[in-house]
């Protein structure tokens, strides 16, 4: 019985990897860029399986390029350190001592653990900041917000390098400005903009909700630009997902074939967006 059972197991896994088949080949030699938040680094165990899904997809011929935030690590430092942050709008009010902390937790620790994760994995990456040869120049978004910039100019020239040499990047959210200063840049706004500067066939934003919902609380699966405008006209669309929406349509506008926004918590949903017919959250086309 237990023989059988496996049996079973064996068999329901290789009918996957063949259905699979069509998939990957739709996707060798795209460029896939993945945020990675925050919340969808909560255990070990996370990390681990999302490195291992990452590793998968650079051996089947995709290139991924993962852009990481860091706000619950973030936070854990400021209060250790006893420094205050006031959010406006959903974005960190920066001044010059929270930029120090923003980044020390982002290029240092959470960098280096997504980068030691894939490497654990077998995978050949290095991990990178936006001020890394000239990648994210920024300028001010609101001076308001103090040290947060938006990017005004992405040089992608040093991510298809290392695509070429089969090294998947890991990139934290941080930018130069135009007289040197360093900027603290939304992470799902600087996914976003690489995206388009590398003209990616898919970002993938991973979050903490299943996808984008209708008035009845149901995910839908596939949306338009337009669809997704109205929904924010009429408050469908509302808070935490607006600047979510905002990065996809602007995504699509710089030239990314498609966006997800999906739930990172899920086991393996990089895999199942890509490799499988039923994907996994709310996929969004420009028409």
């Amino acid at each position: 019985m237990r023989t059988q059972d496996m049996n079973r197991d064996w068999i329901a896994t290789a009918r996957t990897l063949s259905q699979a088949l069509p998939y990957l080949q739709r996707y060798a030699d795209a460029t896939v860029v993945i945020k990675l938040g925050g919340h969808a680094m909560g255990s070990d165990a996370a990390m681990e399986e999302f490195a291992r899904d990452v590793v998968l997809m650079r051996q089947v011929g995709v290139n991924p390029v993962i852009v990481h935030g860091g706000g619950p690590m973030i936070n854990e430092m400021l209060d250790r350190l006893q420094i205050k942050s006031d959010f406006r709008n959903g974005k960190r009010v920066t001044d010059e001592a929270t930029m120090e902390v923003v980044e020390m937790v982002l290029a240092g620790r959470v960098n280096a653990k997504i980068v030691q994760a894939i490497s654990a994995q077998g995978g050949r990456c290095v991990g990178l900041s936006g001020k890394d040869s000239g990648l994210i120049i920024c300028d001010q978004e609101d001076p308001d917000l103090g040290l947060v910039g938006e990017p005004s100019e992405v040089n992608p020239r040093l991510l298809r390098d290392l695509a070429e040499k089969g090294i998947i990047p890991v990139i934290a959210p941080l930018g130069m400005g135009r007289g040197g200063e360093t900027f603290n840049i939304n992470g799902d706004t600087a996914a976003g903009a690489i995206a388009a500067a590398l003209k990616a066939d898919r970002l993938l934003l991973l979050t903490d909700v299943a996808g984008v919902k209708n008035g009845a609380g149901e995910v839908l699966t596939e949306l338009t630009a337009s669809q997704i405008r109205e929904m924010v006209a009429d408050g469908t669309i509302a808070g935490g997902m607006i600047p979510k929406t905002e990065t996809a349509l602007a995504a699509l506008e710089g030239g990314v074939r498609a966006a997800v926004i999906l739930d990172g918590r899920a086991p393996n949903a990089c895999l199942l967006e890509l490799f499988t017919e039923h994907g996994a959250g709310s996929i969004i086309r420009k028409g």
